[in-house]
């Protein structure tokens, strides 16, 4: 079995004091394949290293993160351009647009994130959405540059039965993750409505992690337990979830 991580931050200082066993036991776990999206500059370095050091497992994406977009974006996007220029990437994220912590941005959050939706289309690469308390915001700018060459992930999704059939008819595969094993997650609540070719996992590590880790630091190898619980929820083993959403993964970043 083969189970596919499609978004984890490996590289994060959280795992500073373990990072090589703890993606070992991930590894160990049958979770080889980490995909890993960018933030900004400053972790572009840690990002480039951790691919040299596990280059059969880990896969990078290029892009700013929309929390990142401060009063510096434009000098962060042209990193973004340099890099994508130079070297090969597996998709453009994470990148989209975040409310939850300052609505002061949205305007720039929208150029920067229409910036990168333009450079995945000039790479054919796949974007992956970030999306925080900003779904009809996202949805705008989705309807707008809707195409058959942009596709990708709406990563942590946590929308309404509603919204997760709106982000597929846009070509997005939904990221699950930690939330679908929380009592409040509500996902969980329809998520099995929704045919698993449209479906990847992930972690998002070191963030939300699923019960009974809740709270805790986040790691790959956590991901049994959203395999476990998509699992209960589609009535298919385990073996099955994870065979469907790997060549999901597949079929996204082509890797």
């Amino acid at each position: 079995m083969i189970i596919t991580d499609t978004h984890t931050h490996l590289y994060s200082d959280a795992f500073d004091v373990d990072r090589a066993e703890m993606i070992q036991r991930a590894i160990d776990a049958n979770v080889t394949r980490f995909f890993i999206p960018a933030i900004d500059s400053t972790h572009t370095e840690s990002m480039l290293q951790l691919e040299k050091d596990f280059p059969e497992h880990v896969f990078l994406m290029m892009g700013l993160h929309p929390t990142s977009v401060k009063d510096n974006y434009k000098e962060e996007l042209r990193l973004v351009d340099d890099l994508l220029a130079k070297r090969k990437f597996c998709a453009i994220g994470e990148i989209g647009i975040d409310l939850y912590w300052d609505t002061s941005t949205l305007e720039i959050q929208i150029e920067a994130f229409r910036h990168q939706i333009n450079l995945a289309k000039q790479y054919q690469l796949p974007i992956v959405i970030h999306c925080r308390e900003a779904f009809d915001e996202i949805f705008e700018v989705l309807e707008a540059e809707k195409s058959d060459d942009l596709f990708g992930v709406f990563h942590c999704f946590t929308g309404t039965l509603e919204q997760a059939h709106k982000a597929i008819s846009y070509n997005m595969k939904l990221g699950i993750g930690g939330v679908v094993t929380f009592k409040n997650g509500k996902i969980d609540q329809f998520i099995n409505q929704i045919d698993l070719k449209h479906i990847v996992l992930e972690t998002d590590s070191p963030y939300l992690a699923p019960k009974p880790y809740r709270g805790k630091r986040n790691e790959s190898s956590y991901i049994y337990k959203v395999l476990e619980k998509m699992s209960q929820l589609y009535g298919k083993s385990e073996a099955e979830i994870a065979a469907i959403t790997t060549e999901n993964s597949k079929t996204i970043f082509g890797i």
